[in-house]
């Protein structure tokens, strides 16, 4: 008896897109009905916000596609659709710092994510730092008499954080 032919090689790669193709798409039957209820843009994002559970603080703005939001409901931890890299980015793969999901709310339109998280350092002594700038927070400027000032530290210096 002859052996099973082998099967035909995989195709290549497909070029990622924050817009999920009809082939990359479970079906519709199989995708979460919650996600349906997101008012995605022209481009299949929605901003989402990340918020510290504790403190309140905003630590910043990022962008999701349906993938991020699925993955980040599923695992419990943040991640984002990166436009700069073009692949969905897990808060913290390369610097460590983590966030860890809380809570996921929509806004009134649909069309706002807000994540409550625990911001997690690289070790458990480390600082709660959410910005590749090494600060707490993204929003570390604000207006004062018509100029930006910055009024947080620097936690940890970037250099030292993306290594």
């Amino acid at each position: 008896m002859a052996a099973p032919a082998a099967p035909p090689p995989a195709p290549p790669p497909a070029p990622v897109s924050p817009r999920p193709s009809a082939a990359s798409t479970p079906s519709t039957a199989a995708a979460p009905d919650w996600l349906d209820a997101v008012r995605w843009n022209a481009d299949g994002l929605v901003p989402a916000i990340a918020q510290e559970q504790g403190s309140k603080d905003v630590l910043m703005v990022a962008w999701m596609n349906r993938e991020a939001l699925a993955a980040t409901a599923a695992r419990g931890e943040a991640v984002y659709w990166s436009r700069s890299r073009a692949r969905l980015w897990h808060k913290g793969e390369e610097s460590g710092h983590v966030q860890r999901v809380h809570e996921i709310r929509l806004d009134c339109d649909g069309d706002v994510v807000l994540l409550t998280v625990t911001q997690l350092g690289r070790e458990p002594t480390s600082p709660p730092i959410a910005c590749h700038t090494g600060r707490h927070s993204c929003f570390f400027n604000r207006l004062e008499d018509g100029r930006w000032q910055v009024v947080e530290p620097v936690l940890v210096d970037p250099e030292r954080i993306y290594r």
